[in-house]
């Protein structure tokens, strides 16, 4: 069962100060989504074009670890557009980013963004779906700003599995986070990837890890 959540509602969640909303994240990276900083390096890392929107950057933690990662191994630099409805979040964000000219970060909702038609080459969504209010509008957003043969990435906390121990203490952050109001639902794999063919998207490459989907999207040509 979840308890559905309005924009505001999930904003309000997320109104703890940045430091332990990272804190907060690492564990539920760690034992909700059963998934390491590596992977997602790995995993979002490579998805960056020139002009590139970062959906629910939250305060900014993991794109600063992402674009580390890119620059350690010499990748182009890129324009990044990060964008949260969480004021706190972004907050952080901006502080972040401050002496960064590259990074923009501004108030958005991901069912509604105030950009253009066409205008990234590429999204990432990074451990944020769960929170989403409106999936779908969010998908069809992303790719309405998507150039055509623009790529999204993004990672989807699924229903606990695996070993008894690591499944019941996944199955009990979800819990909490759906009374705190930080999560709305994990999903099952089979929803998420209808959904993402319903928006419109071409699934480019797809794996399980731990309790996560990961998956890239292309917007057809």
């Amino acid at each position: 069962m979840t308890t559905g959540k309005t924009r505001d509602e999930i904003a309000e969640a997320y109104s703890s100060e940045p430091w332990w909303y990272d804190l907060r994240g690492f564990f539920i990276l760690t034992f909700a989504y059963n998934s390491t900083i590596g992977t997602q390096m790995r995993f979002f890392g490579p998805n960056f074009g020139p002009d590139h929107l970062e959906v629910a950057c939250g305060t900014g933690t993991l794109l600063e670890m992402v674009l580390n990662w890119r620059r350690r191994r010499k990748l182009p630099p890129v324009k990044v557009t990060g964008i949260d409805y969480a004021p706190s979040m972004l907050a952080g964000a901006k502080r972040r980013f401050a002496g960064n000219p590259l990074v923009e970060v501004q108030h958005a909702d991901a069912a509604q963004l105030p950009f253009a038609d066409n205008r990234f080459d590429t999204a990432n969504i990074a451990n944020s779906i769960h929170c989403f209010p409106t999936v779908d509008g969010a998908l069809r957003d992303i790719l309405r700003v998507l150039k055509p043969g623009g790529t999204l990435a993004a990672n989807v906390l699924l229903y606990p599995s695996g070993f008894a121990p690591l499944r019941w203490a996944a199955q009990k952050i979800n819990d909490w986070g759906i009374r705190k109001g930080i999560l709305y639902s994990p999903f099952h794999i089979e929803e998420l990837r209808a959904k993402v063919l319903a928006a419109g998207y071409d699934i480019a490459s797809e794996f399980k890890s731990g309790n996560t989907w990961n998956v890239v999207l292309r917007k057809p040509l």
